[in-house]
């Protein structure tokens, strides 16, 4: 018998990095299932790959939420990814999809949809996306990572859907633990004093990179820094220097070095996306929190806000963002042992260490 599962959901690595989570999952659980990947074409898709999962690429979309001509072309690129939705999916005719939301999947869940697959979606945010609200309605079960998001997928999908909190889930190799010292060491860094991670996303932010530029000797005086600049701005930030500081590091991207990173923070500087979150979460780091002003919903906020309510973290809007106000929250938490043990517990209570298993499971369920 075949077992196939389809997945599906991108645009970010907050999509794409859980369902590498849960396909290492379903691995483990039932090494004989096929798992294939169809979705947006970019960088993260191509991780998929190195995890020996088959992608096929469907066109993505995005409607905007104010006037612009690129939604009319939007809507002709739409259109034709219904038709490679509906091509590809009735000649690999999988057993279950599992979709993380996003551009592109909504044109599969459609298609599987037509054909009687069983869906299962799942939502990180607290505020949920467009593209699982639609497809809400025609999913078997609907997995959360956070419980705010329940009520509104309850009054908006299926009256049918089961709806549950499973969490987010965080792959492996991010949440094993790294020695701090060691971690330190891998970065060139002094293994004994305090460090900050900023790490504004698997995309980076030109404003945060602008931030960190201004204010950099005066965050050196007591910390050191590890700084994600992300790979569109990397090359431009760099020039801005002759020579980096003592006690700074900056990369493009921490690929296979992210869990010496965190390994290495006292604490971490981020915006608000939910794969985030949950990382932080998983390995009890106290965290600052920047949400994203333009993030879809405005998601990122209300994340920073539901998370910060634990203790694990304290948020400043980035119209607040201001040295003064930084170096006074990075005093409170880093100087004090007390403070950063209770963000830390705060952050590992938060976290769902089964969320991987417990939907891979539920996939597996309808096998």
């Amino acid at each position: 018998m075949h077992k196939r599962i389809l997945l599906t959901g991108g645009g970010t690595g907050g999509h794409i990095y859980p369902l590498i989570a849960v396909a290492k999952k379903l691995k483990q659980l039932d090494p004989t299932v096929e798992l294939k990947y169809f979705g947006p074409k970019n960088i993260f898709s191509f991780y998929l790959l190195g995890e020996g999962i088959a992608i096929k690429h469907i066109t993505s979309s995005k409607i905007r939420r104010y006037f612009s001509f690129l939604n009319f072309l939007d809507g002709f690129r739409f259109i034709w990814s219904i038709f490679q939705a509906f091509f590809k999916v009735y000649f690999y005719m999988p057993n279950v999809c599992f979709s993380k939301g996003g551009p592109g999947s909504v044109p599969v869940v459609w298609a599987c949809r037509f054909y009687n697959v069983p869906i299962i979606i799942h939502e990180s945010d607290s505020v949920p996306g467009r593209a699982n609200l639609i497809t809400s309605k025609y999913s078997k079960i609907i997995e959360l990572g956070f419980e705010s998001a329940a009520e509104i997928f309850k009054n908006y999908g299926s009256r049918t859907s089961i709806v549950r909190v499973v969490g987010n889930p965080v792959r492996e190799e991010i949440s094993r633990f790294v020695d701090s010292v060691e971690a330190k060491r891998v970065f060139k860094l002094d293994p004994l004093r305090k460090t900050i991670f900023i790490f504004p996303g698997s995309q980076g932010s030109a404003r945060i990179n602008d931030f960190v530029f201004k204010n950099l000797d005066s965050l050196l005086v007591k910390y050191q820094i590890i700084h994600h600049v992300g790979n569109a701005n990397y090359m431009e930030y760099m020039h801005r220097f002759e020579k980096l500081p003592q006690g700074y590091f900056a990369a493009a991207y921490f690929e296979n070095n992210l869990p010496e990173a965190y390994g290495a923070a006292d604490l971490v500087i981020s915006r608000a996306g939910a794969t985030t979150i949950f990382e932080l979460a998983a390995l009890g780091k106290p965290a600052v929190l920047i949400p994203l002003q333009e993030s879809a919903n405005d998601h990122q906020k209300e994340n920073a806000y539901q998370y910060a309510k634990t203790g694990a973290a304290v948020v400043i809007e980035e119209e607040n963002l201001l040295i003064n106000l930084l170096e006074s929250q990075l005093h409170q938490i880093i100087d004090s042992s007390e403070k950063l043990k209770f963000m830390s517990q705060a952050a590992k209570s938060f976290y769902k260490p089964e969320a991987a298993d417990t939907i891979a499971k539920d996939i597996l369920g309808f096998i």
